[in-house]
């Protein structure tokens, strides 16, 4: 079984239309479970002629240094230089990128041992909004540190809130 997330995006620059398809997978049958990404890109011009198009898979952990690598040569062969970096220098590293398995069951434990919001935050070098709407979809509490959410009553079996078999 795969676990995917995908993203899809259309621009419209000058007279060409470009279509980016980015797609996060997990193959979590594998012993190793590797997060991949693929991106698809596709650009037609005015008439719908094809200007560009093409496709990557990669390793999640090495996308940014891959997406570095693609921007600098394309800039170096256009002359155009390195524009204005979108993200500031105060932005944390890992912000907006996929979270792991492992990541997830880290950021479980820290919370249940009490560890603040900032701390996690920046061990995980994301932000504390980034932390905070995380922490419900490991089951932790974001509005009690150190505790799980509670089990909804409808998965409740038992008068004193105990859960569902």
């Amino acid at each position: 079984m795969s676990i995917s997330e995908e993203r899809r995006t259309e621009v419209r620059e000058q007279d060409n239309t470009y279509n980016i398809v980015v797609v996060t997978r997990t193959d979590v049958d594998r012993a190793e479970p590797t997060p991949r990404v693929m991106i698809t890109l596709e650009a037609g011009g005015p008439g719908g002629e094809p200007v560009a198009e093409g496709s990557l898979d990669l390793d999640v952990e090495v996308a940014a240094t891959v997406a570095d690598l693609v921007s600098d040569g394309l800039l170096s062969v256009t002359g155009a230089g390195r524009p204005q970096r979108r993200r500031s220098a105060g932005r944390p590293a890992q912000q907006g990128r996929p979270w792991s398995e492992e990541m997830d069951a880290e950021l479980e434990n820290r919370w249940i041992a009490g560890e603040s919001v900032a701390q996690i935050a920046a061990y995980f070098e994301r932000t504390p909004g980034g932390i905070r709407a995380r922490l419900p979809r490991v089951g932790c509490d974001p509005e009690h540190p150190g505790c799980y959410l509670p089990v909804p009553p409808s998965r409740r079996t038992d008068p004193d809130g105990g859960e569902a078999s």
